[in-house]
Parts: structure tokens; sequence; C-alpha cells
């Protein structure tokens, strides 16, 4: 994970938050994740440990749902035409 400042973000806050995340948006794909990341531990406080334990857990919890035929499934042909949409933006 990438741990520096990023100039960029020390701009004047009298932007809205949706000005913000358009300008996110167009960053680099590493530095977006970074963003991301530094955003998420700060939202909560937890370490890198505490996020990767949480997101291991919710997969187990659910391929055991799916396991158990009790989970949200969909076919692909639900889910290609709205991936593509997004990814094409």
């Amino acid at each position: 994970m990438i741990r520096y400042p990023v100039p960029r973000y020390n701009l004047s806050m009298d932007r809205t938050a949706a000005q913000l995340l358009e300008e996110a948006r167009r960053l680099p794909p590493e530095e977006f994740n970074w963003l991301i990341g530094e955003l998420l531990q700060a939202g909560d406080g937890s370490s890198d440990a505490e996020i990767e334990a949480s997101w291991k857990a919710e997969v187990e919890r659910r391929v055991a749902d799916a396991d158990a035929g009790t989970g949200a499934t969909a076919s692909w042909q639900e889910v290609e035409p709205p991936l593509r949409a997004r990814l094409n933006r």
C-alpha cells in the first residue's frame, strides 16, 4: 500500500464531496486504490489486518450461503451488461 502524502490532496476544502469524487475518479488506478484505502481506514480506525480479517469473514460467509443455497445469486447474463456499462464510462 502506498504511504506517502500526495500534494494535490492538500487543496482548499471549498469544493463539495461530489467534486472531490469526480476528481478522485480521474486518478491513476494505483493512486485511486491508495486513496480508497486511506478513506476506509480513516472511517473507523481499523488496521490493515482488521480490514483483511473482515473481508475474509465476509467471503467465508458468502461462500457458506452459496453452498447452503441461501445466498443471492445472479447469472452472467444478468451481471454482464451493467458491468460492461460501468467499465465503459
